[in-house]
């Protein structure tokens, strides 16, 4: 019998192949979030005096949990309310393919998509603002781990998101509500995040934005610019545990609200 983990990976297969088809989301999925830091990494040029740090430094970071945020969560919460619109769910319920597998195949696809987005900005960052890159192996395996992490979470969550939409003409509308709100509280596009009311900030620290962001500044800023973060350090640890934390969450979430098919059929 075919195993949950070998139908995953075919069914992520599937899940990419089915994307690369569509030119307008890869545009969108791509590209926005370079256009994004483009014009931060511009407009903001002379707004840090901070040592080794310039606003593409700290934008080319902070986009980056941007983007994962943006294609885990908002790419897997529409592609899931879609596939239970157009009656691709129905279809795979009388299939080999369990909620696991599915579950898998899409966390595949958004891995990928992410990996693929996070390689855009770096070059966007290294090519167009000439940012360096770490040279430091013990800086690369936390991205590592934080890449790992983020996109789990995320994904997860939004798996579990897509069952508070009604129709998936409308998805990506309600769930672009919490990420643009989280991405300004968070610090994503506003650094250093101290220049928020403290309520803000403590609000977001509940939250797996905050983290990301911050995590992702730890790898690609010195040491030095940790005096900026809300915590006055990079708290990899904290980080670490509240990432993983929501992964937990989001799978008890996803796994108790997912449905193969629209209430209205049941």
């Amino acid at each position: 019998m075919t195993s949950t983990l070998t139908i995953g990976r075919r069914r992520g297969g599937v899940e990419i192949l089915q994307f690369v088809r569509d030119r307008t989301a890869m545009i969108f999925t791509f590209f926005f979030p370079a256009l994004l830091l483009l014009l931060f990494g511009t407009i903001f040029a002379d707004s840090y005096d901070h040592p080794g740090v310039s606003a593409a430094r700290v934008f080319s970071a902070s986009m980056i949990a941007y983007g994962i945020v943006s294609t885990a969560f908002i790419t897997m919460g529409v592609g899931i309310a879609t596939d239970r619109e157009d009656g691709t769910l129905k279809r795979l319920r009388g299939t080999p393919v369990s909620a696991s597998a599915y579950f898998l195949g899409k966390l595949i696809l958004v891995g990928a998509l992410a990996a693929a987005e996070v390689a855009v900005l770096l070059a966007v960052g290294v090519l167009i603002f000439d940012v360096p890159l770490p040279s430091d192996a013990g800086r690369w395996l936390t991205f590592g781990w934080m890449f790992l992490l983020s996109v789990v979470a995320c994904g997860l969550l939004g798996i579990a998101a897509s069952a508070l939409v009604r129709s998936a003409r409308t998805a990506g509308a309600v769930l672009n509500v919490p990420v643009v709100a989280l991405q300004f509280v968070s610090g994503v596009f506003i650094h250093p995040i101290t220049q928020l009311p403290g309520w803000m900030i403590t609000v977001a620290s509940f939250f797996p934005v905050k983290w990301m962001a911050q995590g992702f500044r730890s790898v690609f800023l010195p040491d030095s610019a940790a005096g900026l973060e809300a915590g006055g350090a990079w708290e990899p640890g904290r980080t670490a545990l509240v990432l993983g934390a929501w992964c937990v969450i989001g799978l008890v979430l996803c796994l108790a609200t997912f449905r193969w098919t629209d209430r209205r059929d049941s």
